[in-house]
């Protein structure tokens, strides 16, 4: 009996320890920054470095990415199968982030505006409210998921490779891209989209061709987000470090010789303790992916840009260059609210009809299912009634701001049935500029993009909400929603609430489509330019008139790619490290 016991103990220490073992197996797998998936990501004050090295040393590296967003890990991942690559990100991590990570949250990370927040808020000049990633992994982690590819004209106007760039687009999509489960909301959209002749039905694709079409997304089944950082699960462990909560202050040059070269980058790390990393050989190269605002602003803070401007901010010029920062745009998206007598499932950018008028239509139903998210300042659209834009400007003080917050509590949930279809022109053809405030990098630049400045882009626009009206009136939707059909006047009323900009609103809002146009415009983040090629760089995107400093991102683009830009501009980051590659080794880059 006394062995039977013993036994019995053993077997009981046995499953205990077991239990122990798997428990720690898996919080491990969880931990944010895992030794075995991700054992190359640290914190930048694990950095060793010191200000007064000449460059030789640990801390020099082949290839230094600024910026680890959407385009910089693919792009880091894919060159340190080669070299030895330092990623360097501004922001945290996205793994263990419950508001970045869930569908249900996605609208809560867009409303904290704190100093930590994954997604840093700015406004344009033009008084509509927009969002910066600050986190590992970029615009993937705070955007609506959509994935969907370029035209084949837009391929063929940057010059790019296509057997590659369709061998770079599967890379990505093996990896982080999903078929979604089409919620009933898109299916709706689809059938009043065919309805207005913005056929043939293309079914699902992440090709960009007219018609209507369900596209991919970075949602999994499940509603969770796979994100760029992900990505970095391809790297090579041992040639690649990334550093998060590392603030790039600016690029450092060699100035000694005919042309100025980038030798290497200060950052600053969580603690505010500086350091420099440099580049190893005449080979190696600083690469910018900072995104659209990111970019031009660090070309500016390192001395590249307008003389005037840099010496208006006492930074030294390192080259003068009166493009950088001018041709910015942004998409302008208006949206028309619908609703709903009946609870409507959440679904975010599943359907987008791509029409010949240069109008994009696609759609968003429901709201985060959290009570937190409904308590929320959405950012791009909201559906509560009352909003702040209809503050005047100068009456919109931190008190009334916090008011009109804690009057949202008292907003019944059936204003948050329904959705939106989602309105936007192509190719804008407005342009605005980013200029610097001041010197800190963790500030935003002066962003203006200018949008319905061009009479084109206005008419399209009104051609895009007529479309967008006949849909909510059409029988799809009247069917679906359980509401009777609206008058035009009606729509736009709620629509012009809806609606949250800083822009202040005309009595004759649901009289003349133009000025309801102008009056709700916001944003879907897809601003790009500032950088463009033959002005800021060449056709391989290194920086004109400066050598070893590259730039591969959105900012080098006078168009957005798509319907929308995120399926590209990963894409670009494998790309553009393929390239690299191929480029400096020949065949030996075995890619």
């Amino acid at each position: 009996m006394a062995s039977a016991c013993a036994l019995l103990n053993q077997l009981f220490l046995f499953l205990l320890l077991w239990l122990c073992a798997l428990s720690s197996s898996q919080a491990a797998h969880h931990q944010p920054y895992s030794e075995f998936r991700y054992p190359f990501i640290k914190k930048a004050s694990s950095f060793s470095s010191s200000l007064s090295s000449s460059g030789q040393g640990d801390n020099t590296y082949d290839y230094i990415v600024v910026g680890g967003g959407t385009a910089g890990c693919p792009l880091a991942a894919t060159l340190s199968h080669k070299f030895n690559v330092l990623l360097l990100e501004r922001g945290g991590i996205p793994f263990g982030n419950a508001n970045i990570s869930l569908l249900q949250n996605f609208h809560i990370t867009l409303a904290d505006t704190s100093s930590t927040s994954a997604s840093q808020y700015f406004i344009s000049t033009d008084g509509v409210l927009n969002s910066r990633g600050r986190v590992l992994g970029g615009g993937t982690c705070i955007n609506a998921g959509f994935y969907t590819r370029a035209s084949t004209r837009f391929i063929s106007k940057v010059g790019w490779d296509l057997k590659l760039v369709n061998k770079s687009y599967s890379w990505v999509e093996k990896q982080i891209v999903h078929r979604p489960k089409v919620a009933p909301w898109q299916v709706v959209v689809r059938d009043s989209l065919l309805d207005l002749g913005v056929a043939p039905f293309n079914g699902f694709t992440y090709d960009h061709i007219y018609g209507t079409k369900f596209g991919g997304t970075i949602f999994d089944r499940s509603g969770r987000r796979h994100t760029a950082a992900e990505l970095l699960a391809s790297a090579d462990p041992h040639k690649l470090t990334v550093l998060v909560h590392a603030t790039v202050q600016k690029v450092l040059f060699d100035t000694s010789g005919k042309r100025p070269k980038a030798a290497g980058v200060l950052f600053k790390d969580e603690n505010g303790n500086q350091h420099q990393a440099f580049l190893s050989n005449s080979r190696s190269e600083v690469i910018l992916s900072c995104g659209a605002i990111g970019t031009p602003q660090m070309l500016l803070l390192s001395g590249v840009g307008p003389k005037a401007e840099l010496e208006e901010m006492k930074i030294s010029v390192v080259l003068n260059n009166k493009f950088v920062g001018q041709g910015m745009a942004d998409n302008p998206l208006n949206t028309v609210f619908v609703p709903s007598k009946k609870p409507v499932k959440q679904s975010l950018i599943q359907t987008v009809g791509i029409t010949k008028r240069g109008v994009y239509i696609e759609a968003s139903s429901g709201f985060g299912q959290s009570n937190d998210s409904i308590q929320c300042h959405h950012g791009i659209i909201s559906a509560e009634i009352g909003q702040l834009s209809t503050i005047p400007p100068k009456q919109r003080t931190p008190e009334a701001i916090q008011a009109y917050i804690r009057r949202k509590k008292d907003i019944p949930h059936e204003a948050f049935r329904g959705g939106f279809i989602l309105e936007k022109i192509s190719n804008p053809v407005s342009t605005g500029k980013l200029k610097l405030i001041n010197t800190n990098v963790e500030d935003n630049p002066s962003v203006t993009f200018n949008y319905f400045k061009h009479p084109h882009d206005l008419q399209r626009c009104v051609d895009g909400i007529r479309m967008a009206t006949k849909m909510v009136q059409s029988e799809h939707f009247t069917n679906f929603t359980q509401c009777d059909k609206q008058t035009t006047d009606k729509i736009l009323n709620m629509s012009v609430s809806a609606n949250v900009n800083l822009v202040p609103k005309h009595t004759n809002d649901t009289k003349s489509l133009e000025q309801f146009c102008k009056d709700t415009v916001i944003t879907i983040w897809h601003y790009h330019g500032g950088c463009h090629v033959g002005k800021v760089v060449n056709r391989d995107y290194n920086v004109l008139g400066v050598n070893r400093l590259r730039i591969v991102d959105g900012s080098v683009f006078d168009e957005s790619p798509g319907t929308n830009p995120q399926a590209t501009i990963l894409m670009m980051g494998r790309y553009m490290g393929l390239k690299i590659l191929r480029d400096r080794l020949g065949k030996a880059a075995g890619v």
